[in-house]
């Protein structure tokens, strides 16, 4: 059995690399709470996350984004799924530093296209081609690497064999 976190589990990771998928089986067997940040903002903001992107830009999203994120690990121990951009931010980054034990969901590349071809309601790849993801997707694999924890997830079986992964890596 996983010991029991004393801080915030932070699922960090490049869009559909399954944050938030992965985050609710392994809230569930840690039994704490599951908190999907982007979820979060859509309940506080009464609209969804492509609608603040359409009607207030990214940076005014990634504002929203760093205030909740700043909140929410400021509480108990929790698993939480961030947006995959959040770690761009100094700040946010900061927080997750003194705050949360952050865990990376390393999904190789092919995998992400293949996701995202199978689901929609991501403004940052909205109307992007392969190679803009790739580039984003290489743009920010250095500050998922800033995480405590690296679990290779694009060849796995099952989101359970993902989190059993993590649970071993908490041990």
């Amino acid at each position: 059995m996983a010991r029991f976190p004393s801080k915030p589990l932070v699922l960090v990771g490049f869009m559909a690399a399954g944050k938030s998928k992965i985050g609710r089986l392994l809230a569930r067997e840690l039994q704490l709470p599951f908190i999907d940040t982007d979820r979060e903002i859509e309940k506080e903001m009464g609209c969804a996350i492509p609608t603040i992107f359409r009607d207030f830009g990214e940076p005014e999203f990634r504002r929203i984004e760093r205030e909740t994120i700043a909140r929410i690990v400021g509480r108990e121990p929790q698993v939480v799924a961030i947006g995959g951009g959040a770690c761009m931010d100094a700040q946010t980054r900061q927080v997750l530093d003194q705050r949360a034990l952050t865990i990376w969901l390393d999904v190789p590349f092919e995998a992400v296209m293949d996701r995202l071809s199978k689901s929609s309601g991501r403004p940052v790849a909205s109307g992007k081609t392969a190679d803009e993801l790739r580039e984003l997707w290489e743009q920010r694999r250095p500050f998922y690497e800033l995480a405590k924890i690296r679990i290779e997830t694009g060849r796995m079986p099952a989101p359970e064999a993902v989190v059993k992964r993590v649970l071993e890596a908490l041990q």
